[in-house]
């Protein structure tokens, strides 16, 4: 009897013990930030390594670091004389070419017949062979100066000259990089640091907001670009993404850090 009293007395006070402290309510863990930080840096949005595609020897340097060029502008000249000779010469056979054409169009031969002088122009057969040859003479030339364009370096874009990697005199190789242009009116920010967590978050498109540590400004911009490929910095992996300024600020250079902040 004193057992079941004590069963019964064991219920009461779990029963009790259950309505005085209610089990704690579920509570819903946060909702996962839409928006995502990393560290940044700043790029051009072009640049390029340039190189001749033959070797030869230093004759001209006509640039140097800092310059700013328009696209077609010479950068750096080889010496190539025999070159020089070649287009020369075919300059002037392209001169005597054309001339002979228009000798043999305009020519006329002197005939005599029944006792009469008469003047009848050359066979045709005469000057469609003078026209070959002056057409010959044009593509001649054309192949030259083809050959001696490419003992001069030009700039394939405007930019700025970021490095000169060769002097006068020196021998370059067939495809050795001597001078590096940019873009340095057009900045563009690409993350550095950015987890492979993160950049499921990130869309082509999405706002971004741009923190400049050096000059203590903040711009907005979009991201244009995500790379398909991770980077392995410090162990870590990590995506690169590419964000389009909405303005470029005032005193931006190349290779400042920032902090931005991509999405809501």
């Amino acid at each position: 009897m004193k057992q079941i009293r004590s069963l019964i007395r064991i219920v009461l006070i779990v029963t009790l013990a259950l309505f005085a402290f209610p089990a704690p309510k579920a509570f819903a863990s946060p909702s996962t930030q839409d928006s995502v930080t990393a560290s940044a840096v700043f790029v051009p949005a072009q640049v390029s390594k340039v190189g001749f595609v033959t070797s030869g020897l230093v004759k001209e340097v006509l640039v140097k670091e800092g310059d700013s060029v328009k696209a077609g502008d010479a950068l750096v000249a080889l010496d190539a004389p025999e070159l020089q000779f070649t287009v020369t010469a075919a300059e002037a056979a392209l001169r005597s070419a054309q001339v002979n054409a228009e000798l043999q169009r305009y020519g006329r031969v002197k005939e005599q017949r029944n006792g009469k002088i008469f003047w009848t122009q050359l066979p045709k057969e005469f000057i469609e062979i003078a026209d070959i040859q002056a057409r010959q003479a044009q593509a001649a030339l054309e192949i030259a100066q083809a050959g001696f364009s490419q003992t001069v370096l030009a700039a394939p874009f405007d930019g700025v000259i970021a490095s000169v990697d060769i002097m006068q005199g020196e021998f370059i190789r067939q495809g050795q990089v001597i001078i590096t242009l940019a873009a340095l009116n057009n900045l563009r920010v690409e993350t550095t640091d950015l987890s492979e967590r993160d950049i499921t978050k990130v869309n082509i498109g999405d706002s971004a907001t741009i923190f400049v540590e050096a000059l203590n400004q903040t711009v907005s911009g979009k991201v244009i670009a995500i790379s398909p490929v991770a980077d392995t910095v410090g162990g870590d992996v990590v995506f690169k993404v590419m964000i389009e300024l909405d303005e470029q600020i005032r005193g931006l250079l190349w290779g400042m850090t920032a902090e931005v902040t991509i999405g809501a």
